[in-house]
């Protein structure tokens, strides 16, 4: 507090105090109890409100842990949720240390360039275009033909495939960022004094860089699992017939039952789920919440 007086005054620092109190009030605690509030309501037709029947209730709840496919699409969404953070990681770690360390920053500039060019463009039209790419006549297939890696085409959009592939693509640079400000504060010394040493590659990354990106890491996981899990364009556009996502449910509950009640108890639970895994990481990565928000 006393820091951002001192660089911004008292006048300016009140404002911006005030400015996120209020965001943090009206658009992330207020929301969160109302939906909390409807998703222990019975659903009940507009002239029984505020009548005997309306009351607190377990049943919205009740309606979910007793709904055997609710459930297995719940399960399915953590598991391939959480597939696409390790593959999103896997992918990042790697390109995030090249950036960093490797590669100089003149060639940084153009490198970050060509990886933000695909977010100019909306996220509905680049799950259309990956629905095209993977599409049994689509190019994927034609090019893999015409290259001879391939008799017949493949069928990518069987099961979570599609999903699995719209997800990563969508979400990587949400890992790629936060390692990579983690890797770029780290001494280039201390690699270099590793290699004096005579450690191999391996063991620099995993006793030298890796402790000291373990901030950003947990933060790229953390991104990359919430915005997968509460995904529901990708899904909705890649998936297969076979495919469900929960916030397709949620959707579901919402806007062709039109039941809120019921609606808001599925989202509520998977708002406690993303919570759980954020408690999750930072305990397995043993950094603090402060240490994520840098």
């Amino acid at each position: 507090m006393t820091a951002l007086v001192q660089r911004y005054g008292g006048a300016l620092t009140g404002i911006i105090i005030a400015l996120t109190a209020f965001w943090l009030l009206a658009m992330v605690i207020l929301p969160n109890l109302i939906l909390l509030e409807f998703s222990f309501r019975p659903y009940i037709p507009v002239d029984q409100m505020g009548g005997p029947n309306d009351h607190y209730t377990l049943a919205n709840y009740a309606t979910f842990f007793t709904s055997p496919i609710h459930l297995q699409i719940f399960g399915l969404t953590v598991f391939y949720s959480s597939v696409v953070t390790l593959i999103c990681l896997v992918l990042a770690y790697p390109l995030a240390y090249f950036l960093a360390k490797v590669s100089t920053p003149r060639n940084a500039g153009t490198w970050f360039l060509l990886l933000l060019i695909p977010l100019w463009v909306s996220e509905v039209l680049r799950s259309f275009a990956w629905s095209i790419i993977l599409a049994y006549q689509g190019p994927l297939n034609a090019a893999l033909h015409g290259l001879g890696l391939i008799d017949k085409g493949i069928r990518w959009r069987t099961g979570f495939n599609g999903v699995l592939i719209g997800l990563v693509y969508t979400y990587v640079l949400f890992m790629v960022f936060p390692i990579y400000n983690a890797i770029q504060s780290l001494d280039t010394n201390q690699i270099e004094a590793a290699q004096d040493l005579g450690a191999p590659l391996w063991r620099i990354h995993w006793r030298v860089v890796i402790p000291h990106a373990k901030p950003g890491i947990g933060s790229g996981c953390i991104m990359v699992f919430m915005l997968s899990a509460g995904s529901i364009l990708v899904p909705s556009i890649l998936g297969s017939t076979t495919s469900r996502w929960f916030t397709e449910i949620i959707q579901q509950w919402f806007f062709e039952s039109v039941d809120w009640n019921t609606g808001s108890a599925y989202a509520f639970l998977l708002l406690v789920l993303c919570t759980v895994f954020v408690s999750l990481m930072m305990r397995m990565l043993n950094v603090r919440l402060v240490d994520i928000a840098r």
